[in-house]
């Protein structure tokens, strides 16, 4: 198991957690309704360098809207957009990156909206790799998470990322159907398209699945604590903190990005999953995981 992983702590700790909880008679084993795993995605399933899959894909929407809406060219952060200058998009603000969002996930139906996901994923292009962006998952943590299936674990996928948007995906990408995917979720209307019922997406948040968010989320969705939770950045930290609350054996692990040759390298001042000082003393001083990119995992995609 865990091919991709070179010998060391965190395979280690992996492996026995496994083998701990799921080995009849171990005084640590875990019954099969209590086995839930949750997963967070940009950064610790696929890359989020230089920006966010999703607002990529929010940009290239709005570009593809810009014909209809002449205005833009002339009005941020449209202009921005339409001219492609990446470094002034990654230092867009909060409310920027909320404009953009919007104007590119409203005003369609559930099932509109996928469909556009689907078509953009089938032809975009990662800026470095020059790989769709489905192609650049995480080799290392797809056996993970097929380690813990095989154990009989339920895979939650629990992100800051849009819901609808990585459900386009998740089942065909990371084996993990569309209703165990957790994210920040749009607003939707129940309303009628030609006399057929239909979900329509509006440009108002339901709520953000983030930080604080997270546990509450689980909460919502699954009902239940998970007793492994894996991250990689600030946004983490309370979903690891309440997977370790589990009155029991559990597992939590961060993903440090610390590879610039074969990935990225970044933490404390990255906008992009920041993996604060902060977050390093509360991972030392609860003893999570933390993988080295660099040192952890022999490939980081799959060929």
């Amino acid at each position: 198991s865990l091919p991709s992983w070179n010998e060391g702590p965190a395979k280690m700790a992996i492996k026995e957690f496994v083998n701990a909880t799921t080995t009849s008679g171990s005084q640590e084993y875990i019954h099969l309704e209590d086995r839930i795993a949750v997963f967070d995605q940009d950064g610790t399933l696929w890359v989020e360098q230089p920006i966010y899959t999703q607002f990529f894909f929010a940009i290239d929407t709005v570009k593809s809207l810009a014909a209809n809406n002449p205005e833009w060219k002339n009005k941020e952060p449209y202009k921005t957009i339409i001219e492609g200058d990446l470094e002034k998009i990654r230092n867009f603000t909060v409310q920027e990156i909320e404009q953009v969002i919007a104007v590119s996930h409203a005003n369609v139906t559930v099932e509109e909206f996928k469909d556009r996901v689907h078509s953009w994923l089938n032809k975009a292009i990662h800026p470095r790799f020059k790989k769709k962006y489905t192609e650049l998952i995480y080799q290392p943590m797809l056996e993970v998470i097929r380690l813990l299936k095989n154990h009989g674990y339920k895979i939650y996928i629990v992100s800051g990322g849009g819901q609808e948007f990585i459900r386009a995906y998740s089942e065909k990408t990371y084996g993990i159907p569309s209703e165990q995917v957790i994210g920040s979720t749009g607003k939707v209307k129940y309303d009628y398209q030609d006399g057929k019922p239909e979900l329509f997406k509006l440009p108002e948040v339901l709520f953000i699945d983030d930080k604080a968010g997270k546990p509450e989320a689980i909460n919502l969705f699954i009902g239940k604590r998970p007793v492994a939770a894996f991250g990689n950045s600030d946004g983490d930290q309370q979903m690891l903190e309440w997977s370790q609350s589990y009155k029991g054996k559990n597992l939590q692990l961060l993903v440090h990005h610390d590879d610039p040759i074969r990935e990225y390298q970044y933490d404390t001042e990255s906008k992009v999953g920041t993996f604060s000082d902060s977050l390093m003393k509360e991972a030392q001083k609860n003893n999570w995981i933390i993988v080295s990119m660099k040192d952890d995992w022999k490939i980081i995609f799959s060929d």
